[in-house]
């Protein structure tokens, strides 16, 4: 009986959850602020007077290599969530690990590259491209980076306690929605900036 209003304490009037309720609404105010990244990039990426222009810098094997990563790290991310909703508490830590692994590759990726773009001499001061390109893709390699460290937080807290209960399915359904949300933003910024350059 306790446990029964624990849980209708943490419920909205809809049903849904508090904790999943606000990150659906930080997401939806997420979706603004790529929104405007991506529109600012959009009106500015072919304004850019002095090069390297977009044509004559990007990598596209080697991002397409990365958009994979990532996308690798979706399928794991929805392993882990079901193997948390499932009390599969081995395979729930086994694919945090390896969603927290893709993500830091992807990392990686993004780290060689604009090293590489400074080394030719693009960087956020170079022409509109460049700050437009390095603002859009350097925030969600934070969101990245951020959801990467969430992930780990999760994954230490599986190792601390026994067991898997609906508080800990929950959470890990809720960086799910998180992470998914950052993969699908990558798509969009890859599809955009990478396969439709000019």
């Amino acid at each position: 009986m306790a446990a029964a209003a624990h849980d209708a304490g943490h419920q909205t009037s809809l049903g849904v959850d508090n904790r999943k309720l606000l990150m659906w609404i930080f997401l939806a105010s997420e979706c603004l602020f790529f929104g405007t990244l991506i529109s600012t990039y959009l009106i500015f990426k072919g304004q850019s007077l002095v090069g390297p222009f977009p044509g004559d810098i990007l990598d596209i094997p080697l991002t397409s290599t990365s958009t994979f990563v990532l996308l690798m790290s979706s399928v794991t991310m929805v392993l882990a969530v079901y193997g948390a909703q499932h009390g599969r508490l081995g395979l729930m830590r086994g694919m945090l690990v390896a969603t927290i692994l893709l993500g830091t590759t992807f990392l990686g990726f993004q780290v060689y590259e604009f090293r590489h773009f400074g080394h030719v001499g693009l960087n956020l001061g170079t022409n509109q491209f460049g700050a437009t390109f390095f603002l859009m893709t350097g925030f969600h390699g934070v969101h990245v980076g951020v959801g990467v460290l969430y992930l780990t937080s999760l994954l230490l807290g599986s190792m601390r306690r026994s067991g898997l209960g609906k508080e800990r399915a929950l959470w890990v359904d809720t960086a799910g929605l998180y992470w998914h949300f950052v993969d699908v933003v990558w798509i969009v910024i890859f599809t955009i900036v990478y396969l439709i350059p000019e």
